[in-house]
């Protein structure tokens, strides 16, 4: 009985060194599109995934363009974040203005693969609005900060 479970836990320590190396950061920066600026840092997309994740939980976000499209138009508040590397960029393109005219923070992340996992989700998205919420307010103030000191585009 006992010689089963060893076999198992080798076979799934196997298929763990197996796994496939994600991109590093600069990997996918490289495939971003012309119009993602500003580009957050990499220590800002990680605490962007991070409170992402946090508000997916609570479904405290807004996720695709037709719906954050929606809800900027309808005032809601949040941290608008944007995949840089969406293909064609018409898709999402008026997005950005539309935040700039409604004052709302926005910022690029490089991959919509890490965006729609960070969302709970296993299909790619391209945009998600982050609304405030108490329970995770810290985290969110430091994006909010972090974002708003972003250089916008000209």
């Amino acid at each position: 009985m006992k010689s089963p479970k060893v076999k198992k836990e080798k076979r799934d320590e196997k298929e763990e060194s197996e796994a496939p190396s994600e991109k590093t950061y600069e990997e996918l920066v490289a495939s971003v599109n012309a119009i993602a600026q500003p580009l957050a840092s990499r220590k800002l997309s990680k605490k962007l995934y991070k409170c992402v994740k946090k508000a997916a939980k609570l479904k405290q976000i807004r996720r695709g363009v037709k719906e954050v499209q929606k809800f900027i138009n309808k005032g809601e508040k949040g941290i608008v974040v944007l995949a840089g590397d969406t293909l064609p960029i018409d898709v999402y393109s008026h997005l950005p203005i539309l935040c700039e005219d409604n004052s709302l923070p926005y910022a690029y992340i490089p991959s919509k693969m890490d965006l729609g996992a960070a969302a709970g989700s296993k299909r790619p998205t391209c945009v998600i609005m982050i609304k405030p919420h108490e329970e995770y307010m810290q985290g969110y103030t430091e994006c909010l900060d972090e974002v708003r000191s972003l250089p916008l585009p000209i």
